[in-house]
């Protein structure tokens, strides 16, 4: 899943660290058992490009993923992940 909820106002052109681990820590107070990930860009080409993107905090309970595999036409095997959560509820009450 690519979407995540934004936590304020992208940090543009910081050059104090302190002003991030401040913002980081209010996310962690605000949501304290929900997955927190910091994206940080590179504009240096004039582009806006993700530079270095990474999870600093996660539930303290996690489900887990199971792996399913599937045989298809002649040797191909595909395989998919599926969530133990997604499977112990029921479909309208998954989101």
């Amino acid at each position: 899943n690519c979407y995540w909820e934004m936590w304020g106002l992208p940090l543009f052109d910081i050059s104090d660290s302190s002003a991030i681990l401040y913002e980081l820590n209010e996310a962690r107070k605000q949501y304290p058992n929900q997955y927190i990930k910091i994206n940080a860009f590179n504009n240096a080409r004039g582009v806006e490009s993700t530079a270095m993107s990474f999870i600093v905090q996660r539930p303290s309970f996690e489900p887990g993923f199971y792996l399913v595999r599937n045989e298809q036409e002649g040797r191909r095997i595909a395989y998919t992940l599926q969530s133990y959560a997604v499977q112990a509820s029921a479909e309208t009450t998954r989101y």
